[in-house]
């Protein structure tokens, strides 16, 4: 009985006990493992903000930005920021990392297949503290470079990426062309023509210019709201009116995420675009 009752007060103890809190980290982590490029996320998202971490390989000027080539864990990336002093061969962090598809900076006369907007980060991650650049969201003075402001970007393709609602579109007779579809065809075999060049007729009912590219909504009396099957939405150069009916000649592009929180699920890409 006596050991049974020391027993019960040994567990009772234990049982009082608050567990231990768990051992502080005694060293940041370690800038030569940097996180995979990210697009930041959108404006009013929550969370800590998105940093690109790498070692500068290559380093170009331009009048108000630097761009920098990162050697990072999952590979090379671009980056822009504002002008800075860091040197080849240093580690940086870019906050709010941006990412900018098809980027052209007119100072270095150079096309980017991705370039990561954002601002040298602190130690912590958050972007250091300096003056916001003039360039931002407009053009800056002298004629340099004009990057892309994400707030302003997501506005831009929010506003494009659905069609009209109110809407009622007349029959438009399908493309005689060899790869003619209606919207209906191009939703119904979208993983088929995937990559492919295809051909649509049909009426505008929304056109929307976003960063330099137009973006235009496409229907032609097929398919149905209900299924969204009924509207296709294009990238083009050329000009059209709200109301035109036009033939849209372009590659089919799944899944295409322009980093401003928007990803396009069918989109006819760079087409050529006549009445």
């Amino acid at each position: 009985m006596r050991l049974f009752a020391v027993a019960v007060v040994t567990l009772a103890i234990v049982a009082c006990k608050k567990p231990e809190a768990p051992p502080r980290p005694t060293s940041a982590p370690s800038a030569s493992a940097p996180a995979a490029p990210t697009a930041a996320a959108p404006a009013g998202a929550q969370g800590a903000p998105q940093v690109l971490r790498g070692k500068i390989v290559e380093k170009l000027e331009v009048s108000q930005y630097s761009y920098l080539k990162l050697a990072t864990a999952s590979g090379d990336a671009w980056a822009a920021v504002q002008k800075t002093d860091k040197k080849v061969g240093e580690e940086v962090g870019v906050a709010n990392a941006f990412p900018m598809q098809n980027f052209e900076s007119k100072e270095l006369n150079r096309k980017f297949d991705v370039v990561y907007f954002g601002s040298v980060a602190g130690q912590g991650g958050e972007p250091a503290a300096m003056t916001a650049p003039a360039g931002m969201g407009a053009s800056p003075p002298g004629g340099g470079e004009t990057p892309p402001n994400p707030a302003q970007m997501a506005a831009q393709h929010q506003a494009a990426a659905t069609g009209p609602t109110d809407i009622k579109i007349q029959k438009v007779a399908k493309a005689s062309s060899a790869d003619g579809r209606t919207v209906e065809e191009i939703w119904v075999q979208k993983d088929k023509l995937k990559g492919k060049s295809v051909t649509v007729r049909g009426q505008v009912v929304k056109f929307t210019p976003v960063m330099g590219k137009n973006f235009v909504h496409l229907r032609d009396g097929s398919g149905s709201p209900d299924k969204k099957n009924n509207d296709v939405t294009l990238t083009t150069a050329d000009a059209a009116a709200v109301g035109d009916v036009v033939t849209a000649k372009g590659t089919l592009i799944l899944d295409k995420d322009f980093g401003a929180g928007y990803a396009y699920p069918v989109l006819i890409e760079d087409a050529k675009v006549s009445k």
